[in-house]
C-alpha cells in the first residue's frame, strides 16, 4: 500500500511540475492575431484604379495571400488625399515616398509599418563638361533644377548636398523645378546644375544618347530614406506588430511581385523590406526648416 500510494503522489507531483511550466512559459499565440478581412490599400502616386491595378494588382494579390486579408484598392489623387482617408479610416495602408511620408505624418496619426530599401537611392548633382563647375560650392549665384517640387531624391537630397557644401537653400542660388526628369535643362543652357537620383540620370543619357563623360557628376549624397508602407492609427498596436511580422518573413514574395512590373522594376531592383521609425525621416525635416519651409510639417 506504500508503494502504491508513493507511485501515486510522485505522479501528482510530476503533473504539478508540468502544470507549473507551462503557466512560467505561457504559449506564443501571436500568430492567431485577427488581421481585418479586409484592408484597403492606396499608393500616393498611382492615380485611379487603372494605374493602381496597372502597376500594383501583382504586390496586391502576394500581400493578399501573406496577410490572409482581402486588399482592396483605394485610389487618392495626392497624398493630401491619402491623409484625408487615413483620418477618417477609410483607407487602412498607404505607400508613400519619404518626403510624402513626413508631411502626412504632420498631418495625421498614421504608424511608419514597413521600410523599402533601394539599393543606389541616393542624389547626385550634374554639370556641364564646359561649364567650368568642378564642386558644389562653385554653384554658388548659380541656376539649379530640382526637377520636381517635394521629390525625396532630387528635390530634398538636392537641397541637402547643397546645406552640407555650406550653401543657404534660401539666398546662394536659384531653383527651378523643371518636370522633366531628362538632361534638357542642361543641354539648352537653362541651368547650370541638374539634381538627379541615378536610375533617372542613367536612363536620360540613355534615352538622348547622351555620354556621362559631357554631363559629369560633381557630387554624391548619402542613402535617402526609405519608401514606407503607412499603417492607419485604428488598426490595433498587435495586428501592426502581426501584419509587419508576416510581410517582413514573406518579402522575396512581396518583392518578386514588385520586381514584376517593369516601371517598377528600374527602382526597385535589390530592394528588402525593413522595419520602419519615424525618426528615420528626420533628415527631411532637417531640410525643410532650411529652406524655410518648416511650417509645412504642421497642420
Amino acid at each position: 500500500m506504500k508503494r502504491r500510494n508513493l507511485l501515486v503522489y510522485t505522479i501528482l507531483f510530476l503533473a504539478g511540475c508540468m502544470v507549473k511550466q507551462k503557466s512560467d512559459n505561457p504559449p506564443n499565440f501571436s500568430s492567431r492575431v485577427p488581421i481585418p478581412k479586409t484592408l484597403r490599400f492606396a499608393v500616393t502616386d498611382a492615380v485611379g484604379v487603372g494605374e493602381l491595378e496597372e502597376k500594383y494588382e501583382p504586390f496586391r494579390q502576394v500581400l493578399s495571400q501573406v496577410l490572409d486579408s482581402q486588399i482592396e484598392f483605394f485610389p487618392v489623387d495626392n497624398y493630401f488625399k491619402a491623409v484625408a482617408a487615413l483620418n477618417t479610416h477609410e483607407v487602412d495602408l498607404v505607400w508613400a515616398g519619404p518626403s510624402e511620408y513626413v508631411v502626412m505624418k504632420a498631418r495625421s496619426n498614421a504608424i511608419p509599418m514597413i521600410g523599402i530599401k533601394r539599393v543606389n537611392y541616393y542624389t547626385m548633382m550634374v554639370v556641364r563638361k564646359d561649364s567650368g563647375i568642378k564642386s558644389l560650392t562653385d554653384l554658388k549665384g548659380k541656376t539649379i533644377d530640382f526637377e520636381h517640387n517635394g521629390s525625396t531624391s532630387t528635390h530634398i537630397g538636392g537641397i541637402k548636398l547643397l546645406i552640407d557644401a555650406g550653401l543657404n537653400p534660401q539666398t546662394d542660388f536659384k531653383s527651378i523645378m523643371s518636370e522633366d526628369d531628362s538632361l534638357a535643362p542642361l543641354i539648352k543652357k537653362v541651368v547650370d546644375a541638374c539634381s538627379r537620383n541615378p536610375y533617372r540620370y542613367q536612363a536620360a543619357l540613355e534615352k538622348d544618347d547622351l555620354s556621362d563623360i559631357n554631363f559629369p557628376i560633381i557630387a554624391k549624397g548619402q542613402p535617402l530614406p526609405n519608401d514606407v508602407l503607412i499603417v492607419g492609427s485604428h488598426i490595433q498596436a498587435n495586428v501592426i506588430d502581426h501584419i509587419k511580422e508576416l510581410m517582413l518573413k514573406n518579402q522575396t514574395q512581396l518583392i518578386e511581385a514588385i520586381l514584376s512590373i517593369k516601371s517598377l522594376k528600374n527602382k526597385f531592383e535589390g530592394s528588402t523590406l525593413v522595419p520602419a521609425k519615424d525618426s528615420d525621416y528626420n533628415m527631411i525635416r532637417d531640410v525643410y526648416r532650411e529652406m524655410g519651409q518648416g511650417d509645412f510639417l504642421f497642420n
